[in-house]
């Protein structure tokens, strides 16, 4: 069966939440690249600064890693980037996380929030334990906050209000339980291999990392076959505000 196309005539505002600089990069910014060109509006939230990953001094890497990260969403025409500063590597799951995502959330008023996978194994190995607590962490801000009563003081202090997302999406492969893809063949797809090549610095200190150009493409040629595209970028899409499948699907006698 071929995938159908996420809905985008309905994206406004989407707000994708990662981990770490160039967690966007390997694939989805090529998904953000076509969103910005239709004129929908895309935020970042970073929760680390990423300086646990390379060999240099922490807050050197920091602001190299949030300068590269910048150029990153210039290629892709993102313009709203916020990065936090919880801790690279041991990224911890709980209320502060999700306080700070649900702040980000009621600042920015997404209709859609892009998070990362939980799942303890990928089909590319087992994840990345930052990736996890972010993920998860993510989803539950999603439901903080659209109620008032969860970190009232955001509400109460900063003049945030409760929102409702509309749609939860998180990237995807095929055959693991994506639900609907974006066609990025052609402009979309160059300027979000230009987006990793902006993490520059960080990709040469990865021993025996592909250049950006050789790989992205053939990962999203495979996706794009899902699709009955050239190119793709796949997900696993959540309408927050459909009444569950139970409540629709047909009652035999």
């Amino acid at each position: 069966m071929t995938l159908p196309a996420l809905p985008e005539e309905s994206f406004h505002r989407v707000l994708c939440v990662v981990a770490h600089p160039d967690d966007m990069e390997y694939g989805t910014s090529a998904a953000v690249a076509r969103w910005t060109a239709s004129g929908v509006e895309v935020g970042y939230l970073l929760l680390t600064r990423g300086e646990a990953g390379m060999p240099t001094p922490p807050e050197e890497t920091a602001r190299l890693r949030v300068a590269e990260q910048q150029a990153a969403c210039a290629a892709v025409g993102v313009e709203h980037l916020t990065v936090l500063e919880h801790p690279d590597g041991v990224l911890v799951y709980g209320l502060d996380l999700r306080r700070d995502i649900c702040r980000e959330i009621r600042r920015f008023k997404p209709d859609v929030v892009l998070g990362t996978g939980f799942e303890f194994e990928t089909p590319f190995g087992f994840e990345q334990a930052d990736h996890r607590a972010a993920g998860l962490a993510t989803l539950d801000a999603v439901r903080d906050a659209s109620n008032r009563w969860v970190f009232p003081e955001q509400i109460d202090d900063e003049s945030l209000e409760p929102h409702a997302v509309r749609w939860y999406i998180v990237p995807g492969v095929a055959g693991h339980g994506v639900t609907h893809g974006v066609d990025i063949t052609g402009e979309p797809l160059r300027r979000g291999i230009a987006s990793l090549a902006a993490h520059a610095a960080y990709l040469a200190a990865l021993p025996g990392h592909p250049a950006p150009e050789d790989f992205i493409p053939q990962f999203t040629a495979m996706s794009g076959k899902a699709m009955g595209v050239e190119h793709a970028v796949l997900f696993r899409a959540h309408d927050l505000q459909a009444p569950p499948e139970f409540f629709t699907e047909p009652v035999s006698d």
